[in-house]
């Protein structure tokens, strides 16, 4: 049985046009919410050994999510708009399926009302032509139990996670739009964003729902510890705007938390491969750190999934291998280009496309390496250096240095890792603001190899101050706020208006 049965002529009824922002997302968050209901309550009847359900309750859209339709077709020509997003490149109609509406709810409401304040739009909410795999509304659900049920069994008569259907070819630029009637709103429809969902679950141990807009990538645990520490002391203080830190092995601690250290010591955390800590605030405008250990698959794993959240940004604030004699172990080194040899995006983005920085977190992450560390002028400048990053997929690219020696040379890299390049680069993909803020932790061109003495007492030394550039840079960036961050070169000149 095909994964979705809804037939396009019976839901075309259910299509109301809606008054406000609000109203439309109040309306989507009631139509998943009937549809999840819906799709738990027939798996509780079969499960109990009832009927499966009715395929005419299917090509209603029963088990739909719900759909977005934003039409714009005005009499003359599309007037240009020189932001990033909130915009239309042509007239037309655009829809998308949503799923978590109201996880979403303020970065949909924002959206519609961008398009509402420059064009004269009809916005409508109805059910997709997609259904809800049953296997995301288990959770939540302690009345279901699969424990009995075969889920070759299952998928015969419930929608289910058909990954052939989920692709990022939108976003790769392989596909403007599936149907050439309607256009996408943004670059991940329902499916796709649900399959990210679960998949953040699973690797970081920590609710998706905790992630925040702002997020941290390190590749070294110490910086965890440094981050926990200083959010325990923000979530007790009375001052501080931050609410609560969810950790992995999914535990939360608030200012009313006995001995949040103990709590957060004897969580699971390392039954997770990318174990993460959410700093929440109000408005999803805290913190996120997520430890993406060392190569570039995990970092393209995590950040192909954080995507559908749609981030403020994606700083990097890992280590690296200093590359000139002039650096000293704790130097921070300022990405300004990206030598790509990780090689795990070369089939969705060529290696020959330029990944450029984004002016504003260049100048965020410069500014905050000066305030935290109390540098200016040439003693800042002997700290950190900008530059091109060289980021490899093979940790010992040293035993093959004299075939990439030249290409070093050739472009004037200062630093090497396994991860910045993979997420600049995935951040440009995914239209999500990237920057690279790393600390020379050794010189293995010269001598300084990261030894376990010499390796202790640099982080002793580096990892705090480090670690608090990278969140000052934060700070930083909240202040100038969001139109400021998403720069238009990110964006291609045939877009979703959804950011």
């Amino acid at each position: 049985m095909q994964p979705s049965l809804v037939a396009a002529e019976e839901i075309e009824h259910s299509f109301q046009i809606a008054a406000s922002a609000d109203a439309a997302v109040d309306r989507l968050c009631e139509l998943y919410d009937e549809a999840v209901a819906a799709l738990r309550e027939e798996l509780k009847i079969y499960l109990d050994g009832g009927p499966p359900p009715s395929e005419a309750d299917r090509r209603a859209g029963a088990f739909a999510y719900p759909e977005l339709r934003i039409t714009y077709l005005p009499e003359g020509p599309v007037p240009p708009i020189s932001r990033a997003y909130g915009k239309f490149s042509e007239s037309g109609i655009y829809a998308q399926s949503i799923t978590h509406p109201a996880l979403f709810r303020a970065y949909l409401i924002e959206q519609i009302e961008l398009l509402q304040s420059e064009y004269e739009v009809k916005v409508e909410t109805g059910l997709s032509l997609q259904e809800i795999p049953f296997a995301y509304v288990l959770d939540g659900a302690e009345e279901l139990s699969l424990t009995e049920a075969r889920p070759a069994e299952l998928v015969r008569h419930f929608p289910y996670a058909d990954l052939s259907r989920i692709d990022d070819a939108l976003p790769n630029g392989e596909r403007v739009h599936a149907d050439p009637g309607v256009r996408p709103l943004s670059l991940f429809d329902a499916r796709r964003t649900d399959y990210s969902l679960q998949r953040l679950r699973h690797y970081t141990g920590t609710p998706y729902e905790d992630v925040q807009q702002f997020v941290l990538f390190t590749n070294y645990h110490r910086y965890m510890d440094a981050f926990v520490e200083w959010a325990i002391e923000q979530v007790q203080s009375p001052d501080s705007e931050y609410t609560a830190l969810s950790a992995a092995g999914f535990v939360r601690i608030d200012a009313d938390t006995k001995d949040p250290h103990k709590v957060i010591d004897e969580a699971p955390w390392r039954r997770f491969q990318m174990p993460s800590y959410h700093l929440i605030a109000p408005n999803g405008r805290g913190i996120t750190l997520v430890n993406i250990g060392v190569g570039p698959s995990n970092a393209k794993t995590a950040t192909d999934h954080l995507a559908v959240l749609r981030s403020e940004c994606w700083l990097m604030i890992g280590h690296c291998g200093g590359l000139r004699h002039s650096q000293r172990l704790g130097d921070y080194v300022l990405a300004h280009a990206y030598l790509r040899y990780d090689h795990v995006l070369d089939d969705v983005l060529p290696r020959e496309i330029p990944i450029p920085p984004i002016a504003e977190i260049q100048i965020a992450l410069a500014d905050a390496v000066a305030r935290v560390s109390g540098d200016e002028g040439k003693a800042l400048k002997r700290r950190l250096r900008t530059g091109t990053v060289v980021t490899y997929d093979d940790r010992n690219w040293e035993l093959r240095y004299h075939q990439v020696a030249k290409r070093i040379n050739q472009s004037r890299s200062i630093a090497v890792d396994m991860e910045s390049a993979t997420i600049a680069a995935n951040g440009f993909r995914l239209r999500v603001p990237y920057g690279t803020l790393l600390c020379v932790s050794d010189k293995p061109l010269h001598g300084e190899l990261k030894l376990p003495g010499a390796a202790n007492l640099f982080y002793q030394r580096s990892v705090s101050e480090h670690l608090r550039a990278g969140i000052e840079t934060v700070e930083i960036l909240k202040r100038e706020g969001s139109a400021a961050l998403h720069s238009r070169k990110l964006r291609s000149f045939d877009e979703p208006p959804f950011r």
